[in-house]
């Protein structure tokens, strides 16, 4: 059976695999996650991620932070919008998470890219999810 939210997946993944001292966790590919990755690599909330053709869907390996004192760069990490519930932002209404600490993830017409980006671009989207 196929799985409905795979891009809450792929956060919980990585977020159960952070709080457990992982140094890296495996996820399913897909063009949007790996997007979600490149973000989460740029905005250094993970070392990197590297993809795995295996010729079906591919994986990616998502090599996990942590700081000196062995406690995850990720500190919280939400899914806000929903297959049951999409949740859609304008340029002028983007969300602020933790005053700006944290990214909001945006899915533009443009492409995947944080709150930060789309409001230079002045472009909306679906929010995807929440990282700090």
């Amino acid at each position: 059976m196929g799985m409905t939210d795979p891009i809450a997946d792929m956060l919980t993944r990585i977020r159960n695999g952070s709080k457990a001292g992982k140094k890296w966790v495996s996820i399913p590919a897909s063009k949007l996650k790996r997007e979600l990755a490149y973000i989460l690599t740029e905005e250094h909330f993970i070392e990197r991620c590297v993809y795995h053709e295996d010729g079906r869907q591919g994986e990616l390996q998502v090599f996990l932070r942590y700081d000196k004192s062995e406690k995850p760069i990720i500190k919280g990490i939400r899914r806000i919008s929903k297959p049951g519930l999409r949740k859609y932002s304008p340029a002028n209404g983007l969300p602020r998470v933790l005053n700006g600490l944290g990214i909001a993830v945006i899915s533009t017409s443009s492409g995947v890219m944080t709150d930060r980006d789309a409001r230079k671009k002045g472009v909306g989207g679906e929010v995807v999810c929440y990282i700090w």
